[in-house]
């Protein structure tokens, strides 16, 4: 009942909107329309049109004046036109959702932009029209990742570097040590996954080219050297974007998970990949077949869904997660 009173809302305002611009356009052309023509035109009242005349000229500070003689509207200063933002009735339901699907941007500086973008598009919208998501924090609940914080400073010089082509100079700290490290890098290409921000390019203390993870990135200076991106480089080689960026990962691999029949309808409707083939067998069990350079995120996965999932292929996979098991066994023995 709620939605539909919204969207009923909505619609009037949507109306309400589209005959403003119509009556814009009109006047803009400079033929004078009258009342009644444009009443005839957008199929309502001489009072519609009347009152849609008062909101342009209280709300949007429209310069509208009447011709002598038949009354035809004009506008006194020839340059003004109704700056307005046409929304769709689903649009305009997006839009109030817009507000509460920023809470996945926290503790990132695209924040602060987006909700300044939001702002901008709400403030176009007519007086008439009010974005308001209120009713949706009873209804709707939104669950977004946590996310590491990252600084807007290191954010935005990096983003400069990248740009510019100019040489980075920072301090990180890699996910096995508890100590910064001061390196330099030629920023090639941004990746972003699940809302973590990774940067990709040439490590002069590595000699190679290296992922950092921002979050861990502090002390960030851009310097006055210049690069050029090998035409060599692809970025592709570096991630694959179905599952994920990890570092030196640019071996292809075909991998076979067998799901238990106990999570099958699960494994039916969940795409791990977008090549993946999958086929279910009699006994109600679900073989997953796709190609991926991504081992370590499958592995992650493999281990979250437990003893419901096993790797057929490949044999390096097998041997991994087996490694990870005794390593786990190895933890709990010795509680």
């Amino acid at each position: 009942m709620i939605y539909n009173d919204f969207m009923s809302e909505k619609r009037i305002a949507y109306n309400s909107q589209r005959r403003l611009a119509i009556i814009d356009q009109y006047i803009s052309d400079g033929n004078y329309p009258t009342a009644s023509f444009l009443a005839k035109k957008l199929e309502c009242s001489v009072r519609t049109i009347q009152r849609d005349i008062n909101e342009m000229i209280n709300f949007y500070h429209a310069p509208i004046e009447a011709r002598q003689g038949n009354g035809g509207y004009y506008y006194s200063d020839p340059t003004f036109f109704l700056k307005s933002v046409m929304l769709s009735e689903g649009e305009l339901f997006s839009l109030t959702l817009f507000d509460q699907l920023l809470n996945q941007y926290k503790n990132t500086p695209l924040e602060e932009n987006l909700r300044k973008i939001f702002e901008k598009i709400t403030e176009g919208l007519p007086n008439s029209v009010t974005v308001d998501s209120s009713f949706l924090k009873s209804n709707v609940t939104f669950i977004p990742d946590l996310l590491p914080e990252i600084d807007a400073k290191v954010f935005e010089t990096i983003f400069s570097a990248l740009q510019n082509h100019k040489s980075l100079r920072f301090d990180y700290r890699p996910l096995q040590k508890n100590t910064f490290m001061e390196r330099k890098l030629d920023p090639y290409h941004a990746v972003c996954q699940k809302g973590n921000w990774y940067i990709l390019g040439f490590c002069h203390d590595k000699n190679e080219v290296r992922v950092f993870n921002i979050s861990r990135i502090k002390n960030t200076e851009e310097t006055s050297e210049r690069f050029k991106v090998p035409k060599t480089f692809k970025a592709e080689d570096y991630f694959d974007k179905e599952l994920g960026i990890w570092l030196s990962a640019k071996q292809k691999y075909n991998v076979e998970l067998l799901i238990d029949k106990a999570i099958g309808t699960f494994a039916l409707e969940r795409k791990l990949h977008s090549d993946q083939k999958i086929t279910e067998n009699s006994d109600g069990s679900v073989l997953i077949q796709f190609e991926t350079t991504q081992l370590p995120e499958i592995k992650r996965w493999v281990l979250g869904q437990g003893k419901t999932v096993k790797v057929l292929n490949p044999p390096e996979l097998v041997q991994d997660i087996l490694n990870e098991v005794k390593c786990i066994q190895n933890l709990y023995n010795g509680r």
